[in-house]
C-alpha cells in the first residue's frame, strides 16, 4: 500500500487514498484524506495494527504540512475518530481552489466537505456568472460557495439540515462572500416545491441527493418526482446538473429516468470525479450528468 501514498506538498484539500475503488486488492476498506494540518485515516473495518503502525510512521515523516495523523473508525458506532499521533485537531478550514470551507473531525461520520465532488463544484463555479442557482440537498452548501464565487447573482439552498445549512451560512462569511444573495431553506424538498418555485425560475440547478436517507430519501424511487418537477423551475436553456452516489444505480439509470420524466433536457456531459477516485468497476463512484434544459414552445 505504502507505494501508492505521497506525502501531502500544499494545503490543498484532497484524498491521498481510495480504497473504496476496490481497485487496491486487500485495501478495500481503507480511505486516507489530506484535511490540512490533519491525515485522516478513514477505516470501514478494522486495520491492522502493523499496517496502521507503517501509515503513522509514513506520514509523520518530518514535513513542513502534516501536523496530526487521525483515524476513524467507520465501522463501530458513531464513528468515532481518535488521533494517533501529533496534535489535537478538531475543527478545521478546508482549502480547495482557492476556497474555504469549515470541517469538524469527530463530531459525525461526514466532515462537512464531500472530496470526490471537487470538479463538480468547479464546473459550478465556471458556469454560474449572472445565475440564479437552485442547490437542492444543499448540505454545507460547497457547491453554493462556489456558485458565489463564479459571480451568481441569486443562490437558493434548500436542505432538511438546519445544522448543515448553518454551516453552509459560515462558510460564505468564511469566504467573506455577501450573504445578501444567498437564501437558505430547511425543508424536505419533497413536501416544499411550491417553496422552490417561489424563488425561481432558476438558470442553473443542481441535485446531489443521498442515495438513501430513512424516512426521507431512497433515490431509486424518489429521483424521478425531483426530474419530472424540473420545467417547473427552470428557465428556458438552464443548465441542470444530476448527482448519483448510488454505487447501485449507474449512468443509465440517470439517463432513463431524465429520458422518461423530463425529455426536455438535453444531455450535455459527464463529470468525472478527480483521478484519484479510482474505481475497480465502472459506474460504482459518483456519477454526474449534466443538461440543458428546452423549455417547449406552444403556438397560440
Amino acid at each position: 500500500m505504502l507505494e501508492h501514498l505521497n506525502l501531502p506538498e500544499s494545503t490543498q484539500t484532497q484524498r491521498l487514498f481510495h480504497g473504496r475503488g476496490h481497485a487496491y486488492a486487500g485495501f478495500e476498506h481503507i480511505c486516507i484524506d489530506w484535511f490540512a494540518p490533519v491525515i485522516l485515516i478513514t477505516a470501514y473495518k478494522a486495520i491492522e495494527a502493523d499496517l496502521l503502525a507503517q501509515l503513522v510512521t509514513f506520514f509523520s515523516q518530518p514535513n513542513d504540512f502534516v501536523k496530526s495523523i487521525q483515524y476513524q473508525q467507520r465501522y463501530l458506532p458513531q464513528a468515532p475518530v481518535s488521533v494517533i499521533w501529533g496534535d489535537e485537531i478538531s475543527e478545521l478550514q478546508l482549502n480547495e481552489n482557492g476556497l474555504k470551507y469549515h470541517a469538524t473531525l469527530g463530531r459525525s461520520q461526514n466532515h462537512g466537505l464531500f472530496l470526490d465532488m471537487a470538479l463538480g463544484r468547479a464546473w459550478v463555479r465556471e458556469q454560474s456568472q449572472n445565475k440564479a442557482v437552485l442547490n437542492l440537498f444543499a448540505y454545507t452548501c460547497g457547491f453554493s460557495i462556489a456558485a458565489h464565487a463564479g459571480g451568481a447573482r441569486k443562490i437558493v439552498n434548500l436542505d432538511m439540515s438546519k445544522a448543515a445549512l448553518k454551516r453552509g451560512r459560515d462558510n460564505h462569511l468564511l469566504n467573506q462572500q455577501d450573504p445578501s444573495i444567498v437564501q437558505f431553506e430547511a425543508v424536505d424538498l419533497f413536501k416544499s416545491f411550491g417553496r422552490v418555485r417561489k424563488h425561481g425560475p432558476y438558470d442553473l440547478v443542481i441535485c446531489d441527493p443521498p442515495a438513501f436517507q430513512k424516512g426521507s430519501v431512497n433515490i431509486e424511487r424518489d429521483y424521478k418526482k425531483i426530474i419530472r418537477r424540473l420545467p417547473e423551475f427552470c428557465q428556458d436553456q438552464a443548465l441542470v446538473m444530476l448527482c448519483l452516489n448510488s454505487p447501485d444505480l449507474d449512468q443509465q439509470f440517470l439517463s432513463d429516468t431524465v429520458a422518461e420524466y423530463c425529455p426536455q433536457c438535453q444531455f450535455i456531459e459527464n463529470i468525472p470525479a478527480p483521478d484519484i477516485f479510482k474505481e475497480a468497476m465502472a459506474g460504482k463512484g459518483l456519477k454526474i450528468q449534466v443538461y440543458r434544459f428546452n423549455a417547449i414552445k406552444t403556438s397560440n
